[in-house]
This record gives C-alpha cells, sequence and structure tokens, in this order.
C-alpha cells in the first residue's frame, strides 16, 4: 500500500460518513433544499479563496522547481473555479454582489481556512501538503461518487460534472504523488505528524458540509 492508501484506510469510518452525509446524498438526488445550496457556495466561495491563499504559501515553501509550479498552478485552478462556477451558481441561486459581503464565512469555514493557512505556513512541507491533499481527494471521490447516479436533470449537474472531471483526477492525482513522494522522504515523526493533519483537515471537510446542511452561523451552539 501507498501512504496516501494508508490514509485513506485509516480514515475510513470518517470516509464513509462524508459520503453518506445528508448534504452529499440529497447533492446526488437532486433533492438538496436550493437555499441550504446557496448557503454552500457563499461559504465555498470564501473558502477557495483561503484554500488558494494556503496553497500558494506552500508553493513558496517547496523544495523543488515541479512543486513550486504544482501547487502554484493549483491555487491558480482554485480562484479560476470560484470565478466561474460559483459566479454561475450564485447567479442561479440569486446570490448577489452584496448578499455575498454581507455573509461573513461560517465558523466551519472560518476554522478550515485557518487551519489550512497555519499549516502552510508553520508546519513542515510534507504536513502543509497533506492538508491540502482531502480538498482534493474527497471532492473527487463524492464527485464521482455523485455522478455515477445523479439524473441528467440534477440542477447540481454543473458542480458535480466539475469535480468528476478528467481535468479535476489529473489535479488529484498530482497531489497523490506529491504527497508520497514527500511522505517516502520522511522520517516517521513527519508521517505521524502528516497522518495527523490528513485526518484533522478531513474532519474539517466534513465539518463544512454539515455546518452548511444545518445553517450553522457563528451563535449556533455547537
Amino acid at each position: 500500500m501507498t501512504f496516501t492508501d494508508t490514509l485513506w484506510t485509516d480514515t475510513s469510518d470518517l470516509q464513509n460518513v462524508i459520503a453518506t452525509m445528508p448534504f452529499n446524498t440529497e447533492l446526488a438526488d437532486g433533492t438538496l433544499p436550493p437555499e441550504t445550496f446557496r448557503r454552500y457556495i457563499i461559504q465555498d466561495a470564501h473558502y477557495l479563496e483561503g484554500f488558494a491563499r494556503a496553497l500558494a504559501l506552500s508553493a513558496a515553501r517547496a523544495p523543488d522547481a515541479d512543486a513550486v509550479a504544482q501547487l502554484a498552478g493549483s491555487a491558480k485552478g482554485a480562484i479560476v473555479v470560484e470565478r466561474l462556477l460559483h459566479a454561475d451558481y450564485m447567479d442561479r441561486f440569486d446570490v448577489s454582489a452584496e448578499d455575498f459581503a454581507a455573509t461573513p464565512p461560517s465558523r466551519a469555514c472560518d476554522h478550515y481556512v485557518s487551519f489550512l493557512i497555519r499549516s502552510a505556513a508553520v508546519e513542515p512541507f510534507p504536513v502543509a501538503v497533506v492538508s491540502l491533499l482531502p480538498c482534493f481527494w474527497i471532492y473527487h471521490k463524492i464527485g464521482v461518487m455523485i455522478h455515477a447516479r445523479a439524473k441528467p436533470d440534477n440542477p447540481f449537474s454543473a458542480w458535480i460534472d466539475t469535480y468528476a472531471s478528467p481535468d479535476f483526477e489529473d489535479a488529484v492525482t498530482a497531489m497523490l504523488d506529491l504527497t508520497n513522494r514527500l511522505a517516502a522522504q520522511a522520517d516517521e515523526e513527519t508521517r505521524k505528524a502528516m497522518t495527523a493533519a490528513f485526518t484533522r483537515a478531513s474532519w474539517h471537510e466534513w465539518m463544512f458540509w454539515e455546518s452548511a446542511y444545518r445553517g450553522e452561523a457563528w451563535d449556533t451552539p455547537a
């Protein structure tokens, strides 16, 4: 097994929870309430800006030119997705620029972005990279799973198609390859830190969707 295979196996219970949570099952069925998806896309736009910043910070710390180019390219890609996909969906779900500006990041979004920025800025480079991996890998797995069962008239088909696409799969494969290469070069203490960071980032992925589904605000009890 590769290092990333082990990461997935070690977090399989959490990954199964994510795959079967109401947000994703209703997204696949096309029955997710429009207001719930509206909340989600606003938060996802906030998140992707922070995610791009974490990728760019990590790129600046990369030890070789290939990793710099890969992570910097992914940072640009995150911004492109935010501007194109979210602009389309914000128009469809009647989210104006004023609505977006008036809606701050949720507690889950803020905590996830803070975790990624902190990891990118102060953790060892391999830990920074593996912290970013779940956003690629989990979204692709969920996208492929939903794509296989979604009907052609699913109102969320553009979102589904984006994360199930070959282009996104290529980006995921590149992140998996980079993670495995870094793990092979790392000592045992660093690999343990990488495992912990992957688990924490996967937990943040779950909480991000869950908070959007529940309509969590800063004053919502935990």
